[in-house]
């Protein structure tokens, strides 16, 4: 008996839901915020960018939603590579083409900024800028980060969390990227410069 294929839309659907049930259990290793506080707006911002520099959306949005599924699921270490098997597994079994998965597979692969892997493709680039630019989304899941996980004191918290916000805004290559985020770039730079 053949099976339905799925249709793009589809399977961006599916995709979607399985980060937000892999957000909310209780292994989770960041609890269920990620997926409105990180996960939403990196797939908002690389939308965008997608649309502004006519990149592929659907690869763009698969990437979006699954780029940190590894860090969710087995930790931060390493998760630019556990989450590429995630995405692989997760695309197989909804049925989508072997080449469109290793696209998305080069995107999440090379999304970590602090590893310093260039991205070969527009779509891998946009999801670098989509993942920076989501960090000025929240600036108290930054903290939270910075507390909780990294057992900072709050001037330690105050020092990583500017200088990972720095990091991302250098980050930026494209114009548009810096055209969003610039007023809550300089916002945060404000608050967090201390004289």
């Amino acid at each position: 008996m053949k099976t339905k294929t799925k249709s793009s839309r589809e399977i961006i659907k599916e995709v979607r839901e399985f980060a937000r049930t892999e957000c909310e259990k209780p292994t989770s290793k960041y609890g269920p915020g990620p997926f409105s506080d990180h996960f939403m707006p990196t797939v908002k911002y690389a939308l965008v960018l997608a649309k502004e520099y006519k990149a592929d959306a659907e690869i763009i949005e698969l990437a979006g939603w699954l780029h940190d599924m590894g860090s969710i699921i087995y930790g931060r270490k390493d998760h630019h590579i556990t989450g590429t098997k995630i995405a692989e597994d997760k695309l197989q079994e909804l049925g989508y083409p072997k080449e469109k998965i290793e696209h998305v597979k080069e995107c999440i692969f090379t999304h970590r900024g602090s590893q310093k892997i260039n991205p070969k493709t527009l779509e891998a680039q946009i999801l670098i800028e989509a993942d920076s630019l989501s960090a000025f989304e929240d600036l108290s899941g930054q903290f939270q980060c910075a507390y909780l996980y990294e057992k900072l004191s709050r001037r330690k918290a105050e020092e990583s969390v500017k200088r990972k916000l720095e990091n991302k805004w250098k980050q930026l290559r494209f114009k548009k990227s810096k055209e969003i985020i610039r007023p809550k770039y300089e916002a945060a730079m404000l608050l967090l410069n201390k004289s």
